[in-house]
């Protein structure tokens, strides 16, 4: 009995004891909620902030297909091309591409073309064994997998590049990739497109039963057709992983073969597709069509319209060398951004023979809008007469778009006229960039001094016939089917370097670049001071006192930079250096301090050339900035044929690599958009556009197969900078030179000295056959 109550006793104290500790606990909960609440809403916070959404069907970004690997520069579905696709230069979840094609044997191979014969050495290797078969009811003639044995193909033939324009250095030396190579590489993602599943059927090679057996090793992410009872019969409950079935649009005349009907007329019914496929792939001009004149021409709506039904679409048909539209202006980045960031839609996913240039448009362009100037540490964005790439060169509207695209300084070659006149233009040859020819050829001269050729130039003709002309937009490499913007080939108007200043003064731009050319000759043989003229202009629009633009005097000529250097210390000082160098020994740079605070150098000074290859980079940027003197490198064009390999056709990797790799201060360039673009990148994305390595791409191939080593170019001498001072202005008669030096043009209805003094003779001679008459 006393145990029993000595445990009553103790169970009521722990009860006293137990409740005293819950409401200290209660009591401190109430404290500690609010903070807890805090913690809870902090740590529910993502790290970053979340992705902005994207215009695709699932909202992620759009996916880069790597069409037969990096195949822009290795040959399609070769080893290489497929491990350079999922190297650093593409995304993490890059789609490798693979065209499935059959041996006798029923192996799958990885080939565009069902002919073998235009992208291996196959029909070398065996001359005998060509074949013409039907393909959708054509005759082709050529090698096909169907006639050989795996064996047979991976012992004795090799890939070789099929587009003319790409690398040929690495033909001959790397066999045919079986879908199990590709699978070997462990890529994010794979992707099996199964063009001719109805010609192998025909020829007692099953495809579906292929796919059946590969997927218990293999895992496909997507698999694609043209062919409607394919894709039907795709087991896709039977695969480890789940693909998604692609539905493939062939050319809108083409005839599918199970519906009968035209991929035109099917495009029409989206809805049935829906049934049998998550998703179509369409050549790119399904999505924006270009017009007979080369232009875009409005979006067809597909995306938006296969979305509403739950369609994915994926676009084909993209290259780097392969320019799709003028309204590009040979921009691959400008391409990508129509079809993953146009504000109204967004395709799923891109195929590509660049995935690199796919990469960097979906990771750093897309939703970037960012348009500032470049700010300190930064390189400048100095135009080349404008934006030349697209108007006319140094013609009003070529300048207004360098200002609408982002460029830091604008640039006029300073051209003089018979009567004086100075004005814009990148020659004083005119029969290039205005249509002098034919209506001046009597005029045309050859003056060894300017020009090794033939030409019509500015100082033979007087203002008045020169504003008769029109500009001409130069389209360097025409011959090559590479065309600048043809609508504007002769718009715009040509300035007079007044007008030019006035126009920079009033815009947004920080500051101009006078290039002034042929002072000793038309010093000497025309009686016309460049430098005095420019001076005076400079002053008249109060350029040489305005410190809030910068000016940058410009010459091949140190007479002229010295010149200039003793009217006005505030002007910054250019040494334009138009032959290639391999140097910069320090006698050569002191020299260059005593009249110049900056070198413009072209490409290949700064970086050594085998073939399209980049060999080594040179140290010229290094030594002159040693001594405080900037390095601008010029001219850079968009048009893939200017671009070495290394660059992967892309200007912009190009841009990168002389910025982040070399360290220029400045890019002379006819796009300034592309290069604005570039330099106002987030520095802080998750992608890199790195710059390119010397001599990595060459170190892949062969040495019997690379093009011989170039000799290295000479260092630049002292002897090569320092020119004899100009020479004293002839004193010449011309009647035509009726107007001071650097002075505006009179206007057309203002009396010259020369008629008023004519009208006053015939005055004079009336008056006295007047006076004789009536003596």
């Amino acid at each position: 009995m006393k145990f029993c109550e000595e445990a009553a006793f103790f169970l009521h104290v722990m009860i006293l004891f137990l409740d005293d500790v819950l409401m200290n606990i209660l009591k401190m909960l109430a404290y500690l909620f609010p903070i807890l609440f805090i913690i809870y809403g902090v740590l529910a916070q993502p790290a970053n902030p979340p992705p902005q959404k994207w215009q695709t069907l699932s909202g992620y970004p759009p996916l880069v297909i790597a069409r037969g690997g990096f195949s822009g520069i290795f040959p399609e579905s070769s080893q290489y091309a497929y491990q350079f696709a999922v190297s650093p230069s593409s995304l993490k979840n890059v789609v490798l591409f693979c065209d499935l094609q059959l041996t006798k044997d029923s192996i799958g191979i990885c080939k565009a073309d069902l002919r073998l014969d235009n992208s291996t050495n196959i029909a070398s290797i065996f001359p005998k064994r060509g074949n013409t078969y039907k393909v959708n009811g054509q005759p082709i003639r050529g090698w096909f997998s169907i006639d050989f044995t795996a064996e047979e193909l991976f012992n004795n033939v090799t890939l070789v590049q099929n587009i003319y324009s790409r690398p040929s250095i690495f033909d001959g030396v790397m066999p045919i990739s079986t879908i199990d190579d590709v699978q070997g590489l462990k890529p994010p993602q794979l992707w099996l497109n199964v063009q001719y599943s109805t010609f192998y059927k025909e020829h007692k090679l099953d495809a579906l039963n292929f796919i059946k057996l590969a997927s218990q090793d293999i895992q496909f992410n997507f698999i694609s057709s043209p062919e409607i009872d394919f894709l039907k019969n795709v087991d896709v409950s039977s695969m480890k992983t789940k693909p998604k079935l692609i539905f493939r649009f062939l050319d809108a005349g083409s005839v599918e073969p199970a519906s009968n009907k035209t991929y035109g007329d099917l495009l029409e019914d989206l809805v049935n597709i829906k049934t049998f496929a998550s998703g179509i792939l369409v050549q790119k001009e399904y999505i924006w069509p270009v017009d007979h004149n080369g232009y875009l021409a409005p979006s067809t709506g597909l995306v938006t319209h296969a979305h509403r039904v739950g369609l994915e679409v994926y676009a084909s048909g993209f290259a780097n060398d392969a320019p799709g539209s003028y309204s590009n202006n040979f921009d691959p980045v400008d391409e990508y951004l129509q079809f993953i960031d146009n504000s109204k839609f967004s395709v799923d996913g891109v195929v590509t023979d660049f995935p690199s240039t796919a990469s960097e448009a979906i990771a750093c362009f897309a939703h970037n809008k960012n348009k500032a100037l470049s700010g300190e540490g930064q390189p400048l964005v100095i135009t080349h007469n404008g934006a030349s790439g697209i108007y006319p060169g140094s013609t009003d509207i070529a300048y207004k778009q360098a200002v609408d695209d982002g460029a830091d300084i604008i640039d006029c070659s300073v051209q003089m006229s018979k009567d004086a006149i100075l004005f814009c233009l990148d020659s004083a040859d005119l029969s290039g960039s205005t249509t002098a020819m034919p209506k001046f050829m009597s005029k045309s001269t050859t003056i060894p001094e300017i020009q090794n050729n033939t030409g019509i130039f500015t100082f033979d003709l007087t203002w008045i016939e020169i504003q008769s002309l029109k500009p001409n937009l130069v389209s360097p490499y025409s011959s090559l089917g590479l065309v600048r913007n043809p609508v504007a080939k002769n718009m715009g108007k040509i300035l007079t370097l007044s007008e030019f200043l006035s126009f920079a003064k009033n815009s947004s731009v920080p500051g101009v670049l006078i290039n002034i050319k042929n002072a000793p000759y038309l010093a000497s043989k025309k009686g016309l001071s460049i430098v005095d003229a420019v001076s005076t202009a400079l002053a008249n629009a109060s350029y040489d006192k305005d410190k809030t633009k910068r000016v940058l005097i410009q010459s091949d000529d140190s007479s002229v930079l010295s010149a200039f250097k003793k009217k006005n210390t505030f002007y910054e000082y250019v040494l334009l250096i138009p032959e290639q160098v391999g140097d910069a020994p320090k006698p050569t740079i002191d020299e260059i301090k005593q009249f110049a605070n900056a070198i413009n150098v072209i490409r290949s000074s700064l970086m050594a050339y085998d073939g399209a290859f980049i060999s080594h980079y040179t140290d010229v940027t290094t030594e002159m900035h040693k001594s405080n003197i900037s390095v601008y490198v010029s001219v850079l064009k968009n048009e893939f044929t200017t671009i070495a390999y290394d660059f992967f056709s892309d200007p912009i990797v190009e841009i990168a690599t002389f910025v982040g790799g070399i360290g220029v201060d400045g890019l002379i360039t006819e796009y300034p958009a592309t290069a604005r673009a570039y330099l106002n990148l987030n520095a802080k994305l998750s992608y890199t556009i790195l710059p390119a390595e010397a001599g990595g791409l060459a170190g892949l191939a062969a040495p019997e197969a690379l093009p011989p080593a170039q000799s290295p170019a000479p260092p630049l001498r002292p002897v090569d900078v320092v020119d004899p001072p100009l020479p004293d202005v002839a004193n010449l008669t011309n009647p035509a030179q009726a107007q001071t030096p650097g002075s505006e043009p009179k206007e057309s209805g203002q009396l010259s000295n020369t008629a008023f003094n004519t009208h006053l003779c015939i005055l004079i001679m009336m008056l006295s056959f007047f006076c004789l008459r009536h003596q």
